[in-house]
């Protein structure tokens, strides 16, 4: 019994040693050894980058990027290792950063990102690279030194843009938040964070997409729609290129829209067609601004002087940027014209109600048709007739 013993043992320990490099005997899996090796690194680099010590950054690995980052306000900052792809001395690991800007993001941003890591002579983890994941949106701060201005209702974050600039873009922030407050109601953030990038290639990064999509369009806001009250701000990112050819008004106009867009953000769902999304933010837009449909919807005066009425309201698919530059102006005229319609008509709280009341339906099938019977009792074929004698008298 006694030798059987003794054989049995030796025969355990043959086999640890025989695995001792994939699995620890009563342990863990290398590999997850070193993920969590790794995730203790990047907890360390988390910890140094809200610390603002970029010598305990480079104790990490690559810090280069950390002046870029510096002048942006953290309140979080953490990675979350999702995977690890180890080749020796070197391992790639996938990873969520999540982020919230100080004062501003109620929930941290999360973002996918890719960080290449070797080992030192020590044998500990060092980051090497860091750089967003494949086909996610770069950040701000991945394009170059960040400069930071705040306004009264705004923080301004650019890279590449003289302080002048920013200052301006601070400026018609300020103005747009309480221009959207007046009608919209106080019960959101009453903030915005704007991003401004180099350039039409700088937008288009930020927003993880081809540069073709966005060219000509002046700014956008990033956001969930239906977000909760608890979600990362929405973020309003300038195209430069195409904003610079705006005019003094048409620059305020699109910047109250987009700041529309972040008020209404928690009230707007998968029901709420763009017609109505797009059309009450240019209507917050030109409100107070004495600029006449004519002038406001040239696309639309041009259509209607030659007898050709819409036959229906915007759908979706008219609002697609890969549509024709011509189309794309008729989705939104026409969304705006609806909008002014019922302010007109019914009133400016009954077309808050009703925007409301659309984006609370759970689903799209119904939505309109029920909003339209409860507040402003009507149905769909007799406002879309309504909507048509509108732009003939408007417009004619």
């Amino acid at each position: 019994m006694a030798g059987r013993g003794r054989g049995s043992v030796s025969g355990v320990v043959a086999l640890c040693l025989l695995l001792v490099s994939l699995v620890a005997c009563g342990g863990k899996p290398a590999a997850d050894s070193a993920k969590a090796d790794v995730q203790q690194v990047l907890d360390r680099r988390a910890a140094a980058v809200l610390d603002r010590d970029k010598a305990a950054v480079g104790k990490t690995g690559e810090s280069g990027w950390f002046d870029e980052l510096s002048p942006v306000p953290l309140a979080a900052w953490s990675y979350r290792v999702t995977g690890l792809h180890r080749s020796g001395d070197m391992a790639t690991a996938d990873a969520e950063l999540r982020y919230q800007i100080q004062g501003y993001d109620q929930a941290p941003v999360t973002v996918a990102r890719t960080l290449s890591l070797s080992l030192d002579a020590g044998g500990q983890w060092y980051v090497t690279d860091e750089k967003p994941a494949k086909k996610a949106p770069e950040q701000l701060w991945d394009q170059g030194e960040v400069l930071v201005v705040r306004g009264k209702h705004s923080m301004v974050l650019g890279v590449g843009q003289p302080g002048e600039a920013l200052h301006r873009f601070a400026d018609l922030a300020d103005s747009a938040v309480p221009a959207v407050s007046d009608v919209w109601g106080t019960e959101w953030p009453g903030h915005v964070v704007v991003l401004v990038p180099k350039s039409l290639e700088g937008m288009a990064g930020l927003l993880g997409s081809p540069a073709s999509s966005y060219r000509g369009i002046a700014a956008v806001t990033t956001g969930e729609t239906g977000a909760p009250a608890q979600a990362p701000a929405d973020r309003i990112i300038v195209n430069p290129d195409a904003y610079g050819l705006l005019g003094t008004l048409g620059k305020q106009v699109v910047f109250t829209h987009e700041t529309t867009h972040v008020a209404t953000r928690s009230d707007t769902s998968a029901a709420t067609p763009l017609w109505l999304s797009e059309g009450f933010a240019d209507w917050v837009g030109y409100r107070g601004t004495g600029r006449t449909p004519e002038e406001a919807a040239p696309e639309l005066w041009e259509a209607i002087t030659e007898s050709r009425v819409p036959a229906a309201l915007p759908t979706d698919e008219d609002f697609g940027f890969g549509d024709s530059a011509t189309g794309l102006a008729l989705a939104y005229e026409g969304g705006w014209m609806a909008c002014r319609m019922i302010a007109d008509r019914w009133g400016e709280e009954r077309l808050v109600e009703f925007y409301r009341a659309v984006g609370a339906h759970k689903k799209r099938p119904g939505a309109v048709e029920e909003a339209l019977e409860k507040v402003l009792d009507t149905n769909l074929e007799d406002f879309t007739a309504q909507w048509q004698d509108y732009l003939r008298v408007q417009l004619d």
